[in-house]
């Protein structure tokens, strides 16, 4: 059975990483909020392409290794496809010609509708609609396997307000960072639609798992 997802990043303050920019774009305190996550031997793998093994294990790997399996298509936000970065309609985005998706990704955007893109095994498709659509636009082009909300932090937050989302994994980092986007406005009473659980990783991120 297909279940939505959503993974987020954020400090003990409750912030995710907060402005974007050419040089910065996933946000201006990604890489303080990710370190523990990236220097996984998963991440260094999946992501940067080393196969020298290196990189931690243990409980953080875990849960990126878990970030991976069973997703069958993806939702981002117009920001994380780059949209606001170019005013070129055939700009085709940040990702590169080999994305590192290889499934089905839905843009949401208020921008003119454009024909899907298909780079490497990577096909976005461009949507205006509702939420509510194209999350079951995004479910019937997983074929069975789960939607993950991939991002940004508002538009994955938009979700789970909305009561769409099945499986909310946090991991929080032992930072303090006082700006940002704030997670958990909006959020009250999460714990009692979804069964929560948590465990220190050893690099002293918390994650934190809501699963209805």
């Amino acid at each position: 059975m297909t279940r939505v997802r959503v993974d987020l990043n954020i400090s003990l303050d409750g912030y995710a990483s907060g402005e974007q920019s050419a040089e910065n774009p996933m946000g201006e305190d990604w890489g303080r909020l990710m370190a523990a996550y990236t220097g996984t031997r998963t991440m260094q793998e999946r992501v940067f392409g080393d196969t020298t093994g290196a990189g931690t294990t243990g409980i953080e790997d875990a849960y990126a290794a878990a970030y991976f399996e069973g997703v069958g298509s993806e939702i981002l936000g117009a920001g994380m496809f780059g949209f606001h970065f170019s005013d070129d309609p055939d700009w085709q985005g940040w990702w590169g010609d080999e994305p590192p998706f290889g499934m089905p990704v839905f843009v949401l955007t208020h921008a003119a509708p454009r024909p899907s893109l298909t780079l490497g095994e990577t096909t976005f498709h461009f949507r205006s609609a509702a939420i509510e659509d194209v999350l079951a636009e995004a479910v019937e082009a997983a074929n069975g396997l789960d939607v993950r909300i991939g991002g940004g932090v508002s538009t994955a937050t938009a979700f789970v307000r909305a009561g769409l989302v099945d499986d909310l994994h946090v991991a929080v980092a032992p930072i303090v960072l006082g700006r940002g986007v704030r997670v958990w406005d909006g959020l009250a009473g999460l714990e009692l639609t979804h069964q929560v659980t948590s465990e220190v990783a050893e690099s002293g991120t918390t994650h934190v798992t809501f699963r209805r």
